[in-house]
Formats: C-alpha cells, structure tokens, sequence
C-alpha cells in the first residue's frame, strides 16, 4: 500500500502542526508520510515538547520548516491540513495536484496565558484534542 502524503500547516510550526505530524507518523505505522510547516516559521514550543515528551513522543530535533518553501519546490499531498485558526489557514498555498484540503481548529499553545501549570494543562488539551483528530482521520481514511 502506498503512503499517503500529508502535510500539516500552522502559524509557526512550533506546537500544533509538530504535535500532529508525530502522531500520524507514529499511529499511521506506514500508511501516512506526514510532513509540517509554518506560514511564519518560529523555533519549536518548549512546552509542546514537553507534553509530547511525557507520552514517549521526542520532538525537540524537529526542523521548524516554512511552507512556502515546500511549495516552490513543488511537493505533492494527498491532504494539506490547517491546524491554526480560519484566518490564517487562508493564507496557506494551494498545493498542485490532487490534494484534499482541511481544516482542524485548534488553539495556538504560545498564546497561553496563567501559570506555568495552567499553561501545560491547557498544552496537554490541546495535545489530546490533536491526538484524537489524528486517530479519527486515520480511521476515516483507512477506515
């Protein structure tokens, strides 16, 4: 069976995008081939990978990549997947080819506000939110 080709995109590639791509390459076990990027890269949230590291998920060496840059070299998706808010994934490129595009809503981790505790319960929200889409995608599509 081929892989599916999936890119997952968000405002900075630092939490929400990095958190789905893991998930769908680990639980996807060779069906998925994910990939992510930002609309305006950063450097990886430090919490998101603190709350991936408490599940056995390391992702502090991942690249931070520019979707734009994914773009111009001409890369093919089955399904490019907008995890930040509406406003913003309208921003994302439309990729050649046959790609399904969608859009999860989740909220942005480095817009967290309270306590360091509060901030990392609300990560971990957010954490298992992304996991359950992923699992629900991997079953829609693979069903």
């Amino acid at each position: 069976m081929d892989e599916k080709k999936v890119l997952f995109v968000c405002e900075h590639n630092s939490a929400r995008s990095q958190m789905a791509e893991a998930f769908l390459n680990r639980l996807g076990r060779g069906r998925f081939k994910a990939e992510s990027a930002g609309l305006s890269p950063g450097s990886l949230n430090p919490r998101a990978v603190a709350v991936m590291a408490e599940i056995g998920y390391d992702i502090s060496r991942n690249k931070v990549d520019n979707v734009f840059d994914f773009y111009r070299e001409g890369r093919l998706y089955q399904f490019v997947i907008t995890v930040c808010d509406e406003s913003q994934a309208r921003s994302c490129p439309l990729f050649p080819g046959i790609t399904r595009r969608l859009h999860w809503s989740f909220p942005d981790p480095s817009s967290f506000q309270g306590s360091s505790r509060e901030v990392m319960d609300r990560t971990r929200e957010v954490r298992e939110q992304i996991r359950q889409q992923v699992e629900d995608f991997i079953e829609s599509v693979t069903g």
